[in-house]
């Protein structure tokens, strides 16, 4: 629950399996507003093909636009195969309505809404010389919940999870 870009993702993933796809779609949403590009790919594929949402190849192509921002290739190779099968007018549609979803889901916006996040959740462990004493178990949520599956404190608090310049880099 301290990383709502991953949550919503698995979310959004786990109802897109169930074909609950307005559901997913609302998770996904909600993934992308923490800077979550595989969510912006769902999204973008969902409009794309038009599953569980009207087919519109224009908001298809804005949201892969959106998901290749770091230049993943995965989603850079579809944003450009999506380009090359919209026409001249279609292009242009796609551009402008991009527009407003970067305001809204681009990097520079979602990643500081989720550096707001991470360093409100963050708790300090060890001490400044590096050591962690006896840290916690802690057991893993969701759908892994119940299952007797655990991580070491010092794992879960690894700079890599916490640190937004680090996460990002992890990612």
């Amino acid at each position: 629950s301290a990383h709502p870009d991953l949550r919503w993702r698995r979310e959004g993933q786990h109802a897109y399996a169930n074909k609950n796809y307005a559901e997913a779609m609302q998770y996904f949403l909600r993934a992308a507003r923490y800077a979550d590009k595989p969510a912006q790919a769902m999204i973008a594929e969902m409009y794309w093909k038009g599953i569980g949402v009207p087919r519109d190849r224009e908001l298809g192509y804005a949201w892969m636009d959106l998901a290749a921002e770091r230049f993943y290739s995965n989603f850079l190779i579809l944003r450009e195969q999506y380009w090359q099968q919209l026409d001249a007018e279609g292009q242009r549609d796609a551009i402008e309505r991009g527009q407003a979803l970067l305001a809204e889901y681009g990097d520079d916006v979602a990643k500081p809404r989720m550096a707001k996040v991470l360093r409100k959740e963050r708790k300090v462990t060890g001490s400044r010389v590096g050591f962690v004493g006896n840290l916690e178990i802690i057991p893993f949520t969701g759908p892994n919940a119940g299952k007797g599956l655990s991580i070491r404190g010092d794992e879960y608090y690894a700079p890599k999870f916490w640190q937004v310049d680090k996460y990002y880099e992890w990612q």
